[in-house]
């Protein structure tokens, strides 16, 4: 598996200065398999699970003594830790929480050491211990996008075409038409790399289904671990339930009995763990997006949209019998896919928020699925899961918003410019946003210089 994480691993790799660093993304994204990748490119690679490995866990939390803790896992794994020239990489790092703040002192005592650690809980263990600041660097990895699904497939040739294709000029229609079967795919696997890889080996929707519930089984087993006793059922009925409200805002009264109070903890948890991002309303009359939010107004996207169908229960075979109308059908679910990607592209030194506009008018209600910063200007994204063409709420939301100089829009439909609007096939996500990044165009080309 390629992945865009790949690139930012190798460019905190060469860095003069250079700080430990965590890994950070939900469970089973691909974080342990991009750090042991980037291991390859090392003289000496080492890998400690603190979740396996209790003497190497006992050595860690003994104090924070960085040349006794690299001397004793050094005896420990009879393998010799040479900094500049090897990868120590800590997994599962939240089964001991004290050695995250045994990083900062590895950066100050130790600073040629390359350490990585990465933990499926991890936000957790740092909420409980603090991060130390200016010490530690941080990247995040979401499920695979969908340029990186098609990697997977081999279909690079494909993802250069999206990555040159200008709006001037429409996609011929048989490659188009290709592309969208390709996403329709997608949308039924989704992106986690586990599920990937089966469809790769099998191209069976049933052993993805499987894949797809021993995920969810395992999600929801990891409740026990950071949650208290009386918030496993609110858990579990958010975990179930939450996502039959994509694509509107979210309503606590839409959940059960339970009450708002009850269940708000609940959602911070899930949302804490990577199983769900909120999309906040936001006004939008200026950067940051963040600073003119309403936290009480939000929308939910799930941590993947194969992930999201199979807790729902929904049928996914039409994705691949039917795509037209599947795309039509299920519009919610590529909504949520625009803000996986959107998510999946954003650059992962930091953690990324998702924002959307929404206008209440007696007759004149306007919404805009996700608003978004490119350089010092605010876009307004709408998607469209068919080939509608109506984009009302994007030319009401640039004429009320100076700082916005053009829309985008996502649908079923090709390459095209109508006025003020930027039309991309929903396959594009990458291309519309590749010239606005440079770190994101470097990493595509990194991707596909490795092919």
């Amino acid at each position: 598996m390629r992945r865009l994480i790949d690139y930012f691993l190798l460019e905190w790799k060469q860095e003069k200065v250079r700080k430990p660093l965590l890994l950070r993304g939900a469970r089973q994204v691909g974080k342990t398999y991009a750090v042991r990748t980037l291991g390859g490119t090392f003289e000496h690679f080492i890998e400690i699970n603190l979740e396996q490995d209790e003497k190497a866990k006992a050595i860690i939390e003994r104090d924070l003594d960085v040349k006794r803790i690299v001397l004793q896992l050094s005896a420990h794994l009879n393998k010799e830790i040479i900094p500049g020239k090897t990868l120590l990489f800590i997994d599962e790092i939240q089964q001991a929480p004290k050695a995250i703040n045994a990083l900062r002192y590895f950066y100050e005592q130790m600073p040629d050491l390359h350490i990585i650690a990465a933990g499926s809980l991890l936000e957790f263990a740092i909420e409980q211990v603090g991060m130390p600041v200016g010490r530690i660097s941080s990247l995040y990895l979401y499920p695979m996008s969908f340029i990186e699904f098609l990697i997977a497939l081999k279909k690079q040739l494909w993802v250069q075409t999206i990555l040159e294709q200008t709006l001037e000029t429409p996609l011929f229609d048989e490659l188009h038409e290709s592309l969208m079967n390709a996403l329709s795919t997608y949308l039924v696997v989704g992106g986690m790399p586990e599920a990937v890889t089966q469809w790769i080996g099998t191209e069976s929707l049933r052993a993805v289904g499987k894949v797809h519930a021993e995920q969810l089984d395992t999600y929801q087993q990891d409740f026990n671990k950071y949650a208290k006793k009386h918030q496993i059922k609110y858990l579990e009925l958010l975990f179930s339930q939450a996502a039959g409200q994509l694509g509107s805002k979210f309503m606590f009264t839409r959940v059960g009995e339970y009450q708002k109070r009850e269940l708000s903890p609940a959602l911070e948890l899930l949302e804490k763990a990577g199983l769900l991002h909120k999309v906040f309303k936001t006004a939008a009359q200026g950067i940051p997006l963040g600073a003119q939010v309403d936290p009480q107004d939000f929308k939910i996207t799930f941590l993947d949209v194969g992930l999201c169908q199979a807790a729902l229960g929904l049928e996914t075979s039409s994705w691949i019998a039917d795509p037209l109308n599947a795309f039509i059908n299920k519009g919610a679910i590529v909504e949520s896919f625009i803000g996986q990607e959107l998510l999946a592209y954003a650059d992962p030194i930091s953690k990324q928020q998702l924002f959307y506009w929404r206008r209440d008018s007696r007759g004149s209600d306007a919404e805009v699925d996700y608003v978004i910063q490119i350089h010092n200007k605010i876009v307004p994204i709408e998607v469209k899961a068919g080939t509608s063409k109506r984009i009302k709420s994007s030319y009401l939301f640039l004429e009320s918003h100076t700082c916005a100089d053009y829309g985008i829009r996502f649908s079923a439909l090709n390459y095209g410019i109508d006025k003020a609007i930027y039309n991309y096939p929903l396959y594009a996500v990458a291309g519309s946003l590749q010239s606005t990044s440079e770190s994101l165009r470097l990493a595509l080309k990194y991707l596909l210089s490795r092919i």
